[in-house]
């Protein structure tokens, strides 16, 4: 396998980082070597999480460098459009269609902006859009969008779907776990069409 970069954008909240680990722990039972950094900016707050993901046969760095990202995999449209320079020219973006408005907006400061799928799809040719909070409402919980995602990701790598559906065993509460594994067949799915 060759090196894969992996950047996961969002707000606090939304289960970036349970995300990072879940790919970090496939690719670790995967025998591959695996970098993980993630950077927390007023996350409580509603304010950007971004972990990086490196994976491959021996990798150095946990940072991934502009125009270095495989994918993307963005939790919120505006974060996809705010990290956009990190991803490398042939990389792809996987963009969930919610959109959560920052203290500034909520405080009149700043203005949400209009059409932000459009201004991707612009700068990026390989661009994946869902509404997963809809599908993770069909799955019986907003809760599961992180795992939505999760599933389109994995359609996209060469890791055999069982690995992710033990990840996901591991690493998500018992309580918790029926409604993820059905929003990540979800994703999954939807990946592949």
């Amino acid at each position: 396998m060759n090196e894969i970069n992996i950047m996961i954008v969002g707000v606090g909240g939304q289960g970036t980082l349970l995300a990072s680990r879940i790919i970090g722990n496939v690719a670790v039972n995967s025998s591959y070597d695996v970098k993980l950094s993630e950077i927390h900016g007023m996350a409580q707050r509603g304010g950007s999480v971004i972990s990086s993901i490196r994976m491959g046969e021996k990798v150095y760095s946990p940072l991934i460098e502009k125009g270095a990202a495989d994918i993307i995999l963005a939790f919120e449209e505006l974060e996809a459009l705010r990290w956009l320079d990190y991803l490398a020219p042939d990389g792809r973006v996987i963009v969930n269609r919610q959109q959560i408005l920052p203290a500034s907006v909520l405080t009149g400061q700043a203005v949400y902006p209009e059409e932000i799928i459009d201004k991707i799809r612009e700068r990026v040719g390989n661009i994946i859009t869902i509404d997963a909070l809809t599908v993770a409402r069909k799955c019986g919980t907003t809760r599961v969008v992180n795992t939505v995602l999760i599933g389109i990701l994995a359609s996209l790598l060469d890791f055999p779907i069982e690995m992710w559906r033990t990840s996901l065993k591991r690493l998500i509460p018992e309580r918790y776990l029926g409604a993820n594994l059905k929003a990540f067949e979800e994703g999954y799915n939807y990946g592949l069409n």
